[in-house]
This record gives C-alpha cells, sequence and structure tokens, in this order.
C-alpha cells in the first residue's frame, strides 16, 4: 500500500448513513418486551394461581442441612433434619411433578448452599413479564436470592425487578388473585417497603396491588388461603385476614375452610400445590383434609414430605412457581 493509500485508509470515515447510526440497514426493534417473552426470551410467568402449571425451580437439599442437628432453631427449622430422607423425600417430589408433565428446574449453587435454599417459593415470585426476586427478611437467609438470579439468568428468563433499600419479600406472600390483582401479605417477612416497589413495578404492567396485614405470630400468607381455581379458594380459619377473604368473595370466589385443623397445623396438610384447576399435589397422611380437599371436586396427588416438614416446610413451601398458563 502507497502512503497516499495508506493515509486514505487511515482518514475517518464519514459515519452518517450507516446502520450503526440509523442509516441504511438499522433494524428497530419494535416488539414490547412482554411480546419477547417465549421468544428472545425463555417461556415464564404467572398470572393466577390455579391455571395449569407448567415449570418449577427447586433445590434439593443436601448435606447443608446437617447444621440442623446442633441448633435446628438456629436455622429456622423445627426440628433436627436428616439429610437422606429429606433429599429421597425431595426426589419423589421432584419425581411427581415430572409425572404431571411439569418441567423440573434446579437451583445447584457452586458453593455449600444455604440451610433453607431448598424453599424456593420464598425466593422469587413470576409476573406475565418475568420475575421479581425476593429479599429474605431473615440473615440466616440473606443472599439465596443471588443463586436464584443467577439460575433465572441461565435459564433465559427475565428479571423484573430487584428490591432495595431496607424492603423485605418474599415470594410465598404474594398471590395472583386475578390478572390484574395481586395480594400481598404484609408481616414477618415482607414489609411496607418492599410492597410499594412491587406495586409501583406491577403498576407498569397494569396490575394494581392489594396489601393485608397477617396475625402476628405466622410465616406467610401462602399459609393462610390458596387458590385452587377460577371460583374456589381454601382458607385457613381465623388465620386469614377479614379483608382478604372479602377481597376474595368480592371477585367471585367461593372460600372455603377446612374442618380439621389439627393437619393443617401438626402435618402441613394446607402446604399444597395447585397443578391446574382443582388439581393440587398435598403431603401425605392427612386423611381428613383430603377427603375434604376431595368433597369439593379436587384431584390430589400426595407426596410423602415427613422429614422435609421437620425443616418447617414442604411442597408448597419447596416449589418455586416459573410458569402456568396464561389466562
Amino acid at each position: 500500500m502507497s502512503g497516499t493509500d495508506a493515509a486514505h485508509h487511515n482518514r475517518p470515515q464519514d459515519t452518517f448513513g450507516l446502520a450503526a447510526y440509523g442509516g441504511d440497514g438499522w433494524s428497530q426493534r419494535v416488539r414490547s418486551h412482554a411480546g419477547e417473552i417465549g421468544d428472545l426470551w425463555t417461556a415464564c410467568g404467572i398470572n393466577s394461581e390455579w391455571a395449569p402449571l407448567r415449570a418449577v425451580l427447586m433445590h434439593r437439599p443436601g448435606q447443608e442441612i446437617g447444621v440442623s442437628g446442633a441448633d435446628h432453631n438456629a436455622v429456622q427449622m423445627l426440628a433436627p433434619v436428616d439429610a437422606g430422607r429429606a433429599g429421597a423425600e425431595h426426589d419423589a417430589i421432584a419425581a411427581a411433578y415430572r409425572d404431571n408433565g411439569i418441567e423440573v428446574h434446579y437451583v445447584t449453587p457452586d458453593r455449600t448452599p444455604s440451610p433453607n435454599l431448598m424453599f424456593c417459593a420464598d425466593l422469587q415470585v413470576m409476573t406475565p413479564q418475568g420475575s421479581i426476586l425476593a429479599r429474605p427478611a431473615s440473615t440466616v437467609r440473606a443472599g439465596e436470592e443471588r443463586e436464584v438470579a443467577r439460575r433465572l439468568a441461565d435459564l433465559g428468563m427475565p428479571i423484573l425487578r430487584t428490591l432495595t433499600g431496607n424492603a423485605t419479600f418474599e415470594g410465598a406472600d404474594l398471590m395472583w388473585l386475578r390478572p390484574d390483582t395481586v395480594m400481598i401479605g404484609r408481616g414477618l417477612r415482607t414489609n411496607q417497603a418492599a410492597i410499594d416497589q412491587i406495586g409501583a413495578v406491577l403498576a407498569e404492567t397494569g396490575v394494581r396491588t392489594l396489601a393485608f396485614d397477617m396475625p402476628y405470630g405466622t410465616m406467610h400468607f401462602m399459609g393462610m388461603l390458596r387458590i385452587v381455581d377460577r371460583d374456589l379458594v381454601i382458607a385457613w380459619p381465623r388465620r386469614t385476614p377479614h379483608a382478604a377473604v372479602e377481597a376474595m368473595i368480592a371477585n367471585g370466589l367461593r372460600v372455603a375452610f377446612p374442618p380439621d385443623e389439627s393437619e393443617l397445623k401438626h402435618n402441613h396438610a394446607f402446604n399444597i400445590v395447585t397443578l391446574g384447576p382443582r388439581r393440587i399435589m398435598m403431603v401425605a397422611d392427612n386423611p381428613n383434609t383430603q377427603t375434604f380437599y376431595e368433597g369439593l371436586g379436587i384431584e390430589t396427588v400426595v407426596v410423602g414430605a415427613r422429614e422435609l416438614g421437620r425443616a418447617a416446610g414442604a411442597t408448597g413451601c419447596l416449589t418455586g412457581v416459573l410458569r402456568r398458563d396464561l389466562i
């Protein structure tokens, strides 16, 4: 190359009209974020609690739960938990999901997990446009949301919001009443700062937020009510906030109350997952509650969770819902 040619080659190029600057060849992105889910982003999202369940997030407990043997209360468990038995129960629950056509995705951290990481329902909640990450209220669980964020990113599912400031929120405190309305329980695990942030991001998508105060000494909103069909909700009597029951009735739902609270209190009979309209997964050895559910026309898929229950949770707590059919 001659000196003249080299000088010409190094001369700054006129960029006007090139594709990078909006000229010929530029391709404008015109689809909305919602329109890209299922294409650019992996299919995910929910706008109800009862539509057919398609994908869940779980973490198989391992030796990390052995710390419960030293001081189970310090890690927010009810009793020491045997890792082998808990892992076997967890495997059976995951197999039951697969047997019902539901994809199971696992959170598998590179480092030693938190002993409570298996309770994936608490660590995020899905919207039709992606996940809202939790910010767990206890120092024992602080940082678990990082592992879920990493897994969601690997799956190609968008994160709509990460909470900031002093907000605390756990996913089991939010439920979809209808496609344009969510209910959030305000209490030990979820505070007003979180409700404000969640309400703001959902309002941008046309969804309103209703907040209800939960009784002192309770854990999650999910532990008080479960929506099992378009027109049917199961609620724990004397625990479910009065205003929440009124809101559900006003929205056309029948509210049914289990008659035997002993199974709810002592064997996680209420810790259910809605698989589809009037189809649930529930914990075994709850005959009275199972009869009650089936009397409402609900099909039950029964799984064992006796050892897992010693960690203060069961099927519902273990299951992070990633996708349902949108209604």
